[in-house]
């Protein structure tokens, strides 16, 4: 889609990288000290045992430093099963409580990951690094020493004009070079996106292609492609989940409607014409019913969700350009184009009550978390109007940069995006309803504005950082995000979208989160079988705390898995480049446990990231189903090591991988990383 017709979306028919440091934030300078003062954190004590065990949990308890800490870990499945076992979806749970009163902590940033416990076999075959030792390379955010299930991290998904999803990991650098995480392709290119409320499932829209692609966002792979009618644009998730709505902006008034899938099945459950025109879709609270503006038409058709069917169209005006809900009001405000009013329709009754008049140039419209201020951004006049959702009346309008086009929000601030500028438009939520209009700031966002990129995009060019008061801000003509943490004059540095043309950004958020006061929690799904340990640590107080779990193996899943299990045995994963470095594992049979001896063509191969130098070693059994290749890394960076054995049908990807990281041949190279 053009600049031009992007812009007849919502206007009237009228003639650098981010240094490690700043990325991991200042919480994370705190939590790097914690992990590396033994004095101040005494950590790997044994953890005091908490409430009895039930069925598919584990729980421990520690109290230090005038914190309560209860650690749990349970199935989400609801199999009546005692032991957790591998492939199990669990919960991993902190409690925060003060030690004196049980008062819960609230609004703390703790961190966590997970990784293979240390066997006391392992313990027997050379240094054994501490909880502590692994939590301060952990911090380090090197990829060839990352935790088998990192609990904290996150990933920024780029949308680009061509067909791919870039995956960028923010606060990883690979050998220092890039933190390009991965790359998914798409059938054809995506215009627009919808995720999950847990962030494992994502939506996108493919035009071209009249289908939706469902990603997988644990494994970062489509995994279905669903018929979602003509020229499937906007895609919008129902609060319960249950269905994925897609508009056709398609050009015959028969075809021109949305397509309604079932989020489970990934099936069509209904199309439903409502008229010529862009589509945009809203919700009502309870998920009863859908909005959807017809642009050519002049109306908004009200659809019941429960029937799939539409009830009326609702005259809002010549050119209904956006529309959203407000929770505080619970009405639909629906943005006129042409006229520059904003229709208030009542989510009940299905009936316009309030009009409120604005001026022509009308285009998005967004409110805020709590649903009291709606901003409305108009292009023509290069103002935002902020709407007061508690009197339906127009409490400010704000002058900002040359076309304003899009608008997103954090907890603190409205960020505006201009086409005719290279800056951005921030307002200060904080300020709505003081006497006073509230003046914006602006920050830069790149070296060209919007409009001198040669595609532009539905989707959002900006994403709220899911761990730091900061956002993410895509500039399309400089093929940049930016990255601005609040309260700054400028952003504190950029990423590149890796030759691609961005058409928008979303979060994917991997890391605990605070669920209800005082408790952080996650979920994630144990990949391999044996002893877990789970570091934890917290900036103030400093402490660092590691529990530890066991995951018993899944027959069930090791009869339709590979003929191998696989243990690693090598613990320290940092070594010198350019020497041969000896990488031993054990092989056992998945079903049994025991020791897969006197296999005779056991092969390690191993690659730099992203790819570079693939070389195979055999392997030779040194002991009992106990197995070593001797390696040679050429180059300092990230290395990935895969086990394959074709006798037993075990190919290269089968097994779990592991990681190895290569450091130069200096003085103090490796324990420099180590510290």
């Amino acid at each position: 889609m053009n600049s031009r017709y992007y812009m007849m979306l919502w206007r009237p028919t009228t003639s650098p990288r981010v240094p490690a440091a700043i990325l991991a934030g200042l919480a994370w300078m705190a939590l790097a000290a914690a992990a590396q003062s033994g004095a101040q954190a005494p950590a790997d004590t044994k953890p005091e045992t908490g409430a009895p065990r039930e069925q598919g949990k584990s729980a421990d308890r520690v109290a230090r430093r005038g914190v309560m800490v209860d650690f749990s870990v349970a199935r989400v499945d609801g199999v009546d099963r005692k032991e957790l076992m591998e492939s199990d979806t669990v919960e991993i749970k902190f409690r925060l409580s003060d030690e004196g009163t049980g008062t819960p902590l609230k609004s703390l940033y703790p961190a966590a990951w997970m990784d293979v416990g240390q066997t006391v076999e392992a313990r027997g075959g050379g240094p054994v690094q501490s909880c502590r030792d692994r939590v301060s390379l952990y911090l380090k955010n090197i990829v060839g020493i990352r935790p088998l299930v990192d609990l904290n991290n996150y990933y920024l998904l780029v949308l680009n004009q061509e067909p791919t999803i870039s995956v960028i990991d923010p606060r990883t650098g690979i050998s220092g070079r890039t933190n390009l995480y991965a790359r998914i392709q798409l059938k054809q290119p995506g215009a627009d996106w919808a995720k999950t409320r847990d962030h494992k499932r994502l939506y996108v829209t493919m035009p071209t292609a009249g289908q939706v692609a469902v990603v997988n966002t644990e494994t970062f792979k489509v995994i279905a492609e669903v018929e979602a009618g003509v020229n499937p644009l906007r895609a919008a998730l129902q609060a319960d989940e249950k269905y994925l709505w897609v508009a056709n902006d398609a050009p015959e008034a028969a075809a021109s409607g949305v397509t309604v899938i079932d989020a489970a099945a990934m099936t069509v459950a209904a199309r439903i014409p409502t008229g010529r025109g862009h589509h945009e879709i809203v919700f009502s609270a309870d998920d009863r019913y859908a909005y959807v503006t017809n642009r050519d038409e002049g109306t908004v058709s009200v659809i019941d969700i429960q029937q799939l069917k539409k009830t009326k169209d609702l005259g809002t005006g010549p050119i209904p350009i956006s529309l959203a809900y407000s929770p505080l009001s619970r009405a639909v405000y629906v943005a006129d184009g042409k006229e520059g009013v904003i229709s208030v329709v009542d989510s009940e009754r299905r009936e316009i009550v309030a009009r409120i008049s604005a001026k022509r140039g009308l285009g998005p419209l967004r409110f805020t978390t709590d649903g009291r201020w709606g901003l409305a951004l108009n292009s023509v006049e290069n103002e935002v109007y902020v709407v007061d959702a508690a009197t339906n009346r127009l409490r400010y309008t704000i002058p900002v940069d040359a076309q304003p086009y899009q608008i997103g929000l954090t907890g603190a601030f409205a960020y505006v995006r201009s086409l005719g500028s290279e800056r951005v438009s921030l307002i200060q939520l904080a300020l709505l309803g003081k006497d006073s209009m509230p003046a914006p700031n602006t920050i830069p966002a790149g070296a060209l504005p919007p409009i001198q990129a040669p595609e532009l995009g539905v989707a959002a060019g900006m994403a709220a950082s899911p761990k730091e008061a900061a956002a993410y801000v895509l500039s399309p003509a400089d093929k940049a995000i930016y990255y601005y943490m609040e309260g700054m004059n400028a952003p504190s540095g950029s990423f590149q979208t890796y030759g691609q043309s961005a058409r928008g950004i979303e979060i994917i958020d991997r890391g605990l989160r605070e669920q209800e006061p005082g408790v952080y929690s996650t979920r994630a799904r144990l990949p391999v079988a044996g002893p877990y340990d789970v570091a934890f640590i917290l900036d103030s107080p400093s402490l660092v705390q590691c529990f530890s779990f066991t995951a018993m193996p899944n027959p069930a899943l090791k009869r339709r898995g590979p003929a191998l299990s696989i243990e690693y045995l090598t613990q320290e994963r940092l070594v010198t480049a350019g020497k041969q470095t000896r990488f031993a594992f054990r092989l056992t049979d998945p079903a049994t446990g025991q020791p897969r001896a006197g296999l005779q063509d056991v092969l390690v191969q191993y690659y730099m990231v992203p790819g570079l130098h693939r070389t195979q070693a055999p392997a030779q059994e040194g002991s009992e189903g106990v197995y070593e290749a001797h390696l040679s890394l050429p180059e300092a960076g990230a290395y990935y090591i895969y086990v394959a054995c074709p006798s037993t049908r075990v190919q290269f990807g089968d097994l779990p991988y592991s990681t190895l990281m290569a450091v130069q041949e200096k003085a103090s190279t490796v324990e420099e990383v180590k510290r």
